[in-house]
């Protein structure tokens, strides 16, 4: 692994987490992006679709499409927002409830795996890599001259 980019084992990693994600979300005839948009719908209060998008890190168009072939699914409603006119909450239907839980019941498994085979000061390391990683994007200090002074 040492010769390989961090990009590169970032990208490849996400991949095979993405691919194993969508082997099981297929046996219940889903998807990953599905499971993960459940996720990030609060199962009792509803979410605004504004900030379902950025909560997900995902544009609007891709989202978009996968709330409509949810809506036809039967896994989330809409409603108006009674508290903003012109916005719209994401509700789960009992349907789109079971099936949060199945999705969640998956990112725990997976996330036990992990802490069983990597020790936790590994695992700390870990978060700690993605935080520095998140930061110098999010604050855009990749392409700048600030990054120029660090030493390898």
């Amino acid at each position: 692994m040492k010769d390989k980019t961090i990009d590169y084992i970032l990208r490849t990693t996400w991949l095979a987490v993405q691919k194993m994600y969508n082997e099981e979300a297929s046996k219940f005839e889903s998807t990953m992006a599905t499971g993960f948009t459940l996720l990030s719908i609060d199962p009792e209060e509803g979410t605004p679709s504004t900030s379902l998008g950025p909560k997900m890190g995902m544009e609007a168009t891709s989202l978009s499409r996968i709330l409509k072939t949810m809506e036809t699914r039967g896994l989330i409603e809409r409603k108006p927002n009674p508290e903003d006119g012109r916005g719209v909450l994401i509700y789960l239907t009992d349907f789109g409830k079971e099936k949060r839980a199945y999705s969640k019941d998956r990112v725990l498994k997976f996330n036990e795996a992990i802490r069983k085979n990597v020790p936790l000061e590994k695992l700390i390391t870990f978060y700690e890599v993605a935080d520095t990683i998140n930061d110098l994007i999010s604050n855009k200090k990749i392409y700048t001259n600030e990054v120029n002074n660090i030493k390898y």
